[in-house]
């Protein structure tokens, strides 16, 4: 009598891993081993780069900042520290935003920053 390989739920499990290797090249779309190796591969790398995206997004709100600061005569760290200092609670979203969209407001949040 022959073997029964759970054939439903397996086929379904396949399927599943081919249909998320749609649109890779070659056999990592078409055969099940290599497109199973090549989804979990790009599963991980998803995982990591939704981490690095916040450090990456951080990093351009801080040049953003740090640009309208130095076009008002003050660096970065005095700028943030004036705002401390001040007790004026923005984030660098917020900053960033203003420094990129509405220079009249920032160049007034700088003097605030450069009277403390």
């Amino acid at each position: 009598m022959p073997r029964a390989k759970t054939v439903p739920a397996g086929r379904r499990r396949r399927r599943k891993f081919l249909k998320r290797a749609k649109g890779f090249v070659g056999g990592r779309r078409k055969l099940y081993r290599t497109a199973r190796e090549t989804v979990q591969r790009a599963l991980a790398f998803a995982t990591r780069d939704r981490r690095d995206t916040k450090s990456v997004i951080r990093k351009l709100w801080i040049t953003r900042i740090s640009a309208g600061a130095q076009a008002n005569g003050l660096n970065y760290s005095r700028f943030i520290g004036g705002l401390k200092k001040a007790k004026i609670e923005l984030d660098r979203k917020i900053l960033a935003d203003l420094a990129h969209s509405d220079k009249k407001v920032f160049a007034e949040l700088v003097t605030i920053a450069k009277g403390k």
